[in-house]
């Protein structure tokens, strides 16, 4: 089946954010006729493969690289701010599976307590100040903290093991958190959307172009990648969920929202182990601190997954290089990226972020053995025959325009619209698929702001019932949709 010549809404890429803004958007106006386009043979082959990415319901709980010490002081705003993103989408999903959308939530998503860890004085200290200053938030209640080996022994057998009676460990425990299989969720929002009358999903369709039409609406270069076949689709609106391809597809748009944007991308690996006797001794997700001129999304951390029903540890991510845009991307993505409008912001956020090229060159040339150094720092007994490499995803890291430094590089995930409103893009990586509900429903506020106040907003406060209030600031709500979620979900904590 070919697509049509005209829809309402076009999406480009069939991940997680695409399919939340699809089954949202059905939801509000079911009459909406809505493309998805894939260019892989399904969904969620990229970044929201449960391969290919941490499956941390990111809630800053156990992440301590959302919570900065300043002048002495435990700055929490940014982890409120990443809490309340993951509970809309718990919220989210607990309405889709009351209104029977989707259904067994525990083929996506599990209870599973997040942890931080640290070791030293100096970080011992910092997680204690960390500890106390996040209990003052009505969202961190319950976080227990303990530097008492004989606790940790209970919390981390295996972590524990072989560990000097003299080391300074400490560590903090959340039982809320959870691991999510995001590419599980995509599949059951996608199935749905197929067996409705007005969402068509086309695999092996690649959007090689996005041209405006000149009456307010897109002209979409589509190409089957199985039979050849080349045709223009036009859309009122259209929204790049594309991963890594979202750059070069929203550059192409020439919207001056997206001039002087570049893309870095990095790539990352896991040591994974199934033994069971291994992963009966870990059930929770681990983090550290990141070793220095990593990025955000290296942070070390242990992790239980389940994935298809299977339980596993990984360990890692080991960063890497690769000049592609996506994992099944080409090795021209990079060097075709650039032109005169990004070159500036490019060579600056090179250059002035030399201890990242530094580090992820360190990264790239590791060998096994090395890599299985650094896991035992948290697994002192680690045996290499136990684990076995695995590539994850690709990620490309945001480059914008900087008036002091040329370029700047971020780690965030960012929605860029145009003036128009008709075409928008999320650009970024973390803390990506955790906060697909919230932003998509940020695109819906920039490009559908009157049908939110009007006529979608009933139906907004019924799948987001916290949405228009800063969680943070209503405890009793706090306490009323975490039951909600937990009831729904299946959650177990």
């Amino acid at each position: 089946m070919n697509p049509k010549p005209k829809y309402d809404i076009a999406l480009v890429g069939g991940g997680i954010m695409s399919a939340t803004l699809a089954t949202m958007l059905h939801e509000f106006d079911p009459s909406l006729e809505i493309a998805i386009f894939e260019r892989l043979e399904k969904v969620a082959k990229e970044s929201s493969s449960a391969w290919n990415n941490a499956g941390t319901g990111h809630s800053a709980f156990c992440e301590l690289n959302y919570t900065p010490e300043k002048e002495g002081k435990i700055d929490i705003k940014k982890a409120e701010y990443i809490a309340e993103q993951f509970e809309v989408s718990k919220q989210f999903w607990s309405y889709l599976i009351n209104k029977g959308i989707i259904d067994n939530p525990k083929e996506f998503i599990n209870s599973c307590t997040h942890m931080s860890f640290v070791f030293g004085e100096k970080d011992v200290t910092y997680l204690k100040k960390r500890h106390e200053a996040l209990l003052k938030s009505p969202l961190f209640q319950g976080m227990e903290y303990s530097d008492n080996h004989q606790q940790l022994e209970k919390w981390l057998p295996l972590m524990m093991q072989k560990r000097m009676a003299t080391d300074k460990l400490a560590a903090t425990k959340m039982d809320q958190g959870t691991d999510v299989d995001f590419g599980n969720l995509t599949t059951k929002l996608i199935d749905h959307l197929k067996k409705t009358e007005s969402v068509e999903v086309f695999t092996y369709h690649e959007v090689k172009d996005v041209e405006a039409d000149g009456n307010g609406g897109w002209n979409l270069k589509v190409k089957d990648r199985k039979n050849l076949h080349k045709q223009t689709v036009n859309a009122k609106f259209v929204f790049i969920g594309a991963g890594g391809y979202a750059l070069p597809l929203l550059e192409s748009s020439g919207i001056e929202e997206s001039k002087g944007y570049g893309g870095f991308p990095v790539s990352g690996q896991w040591l994974v182990t199934t033994n069971p006797e291994l992963v009966e001794k870990h059930h929770a997700k681990v983090y550290t601190q990141a070793t220095v001129g990593a990025p955000p999304m290296s942070v070390p951390h242990l992790d239980l997954r389940i994935i298809d029903g299977q339980k596993a540890l990984l360990f890692g991510p080991f960063a890497g290089f690769s000049t592609k845009f996506l994992k099944e991307g080409s090795y021209l993505d990079l060097p075709e990226s650039v032109n005169f409008k990004n070159i500036r912001s490019l060579f600056g956020a090179w250059w002035h972020n030399m201890p990242l090229t530094r580090y992820l060159i360190q990264q790239v040339t590791m060998s096994k053995s090395q890599r299985m150094s650094h896991l035992r720092d948290f697994v002192k007994d680690a045996k290499e025959e136990d684990w076995e490499l695995k590539h994850a995803g690709q990620r490309v890291q945001i480059i914008k325009k900087d008036r002091f430094e040329g370029g700047r590089l971020e780690f965030g995930t960012e929605v860029v619209v145009n003036k128009d409103k008709n075409i928008a893009s999320l650009l970024g990586a973390s803390p990506g698929a955790s906060t697909s509900a919230f932003a998509m429903i940020m695109v819906l506020e920039n490009c559908f702001a009157d049908k939110l106040k009007t006529d979608w907003k009933d139906k907004l406060v019924e799948m987001v019932p916290s949405y228009g209030k800063k969680l943070a600031e209503h405890p009793e709500l706090i306490h009323e949709i975490r039951d909600y979620s937990k009831e729904k979900l299946e959650l177990e904590y």
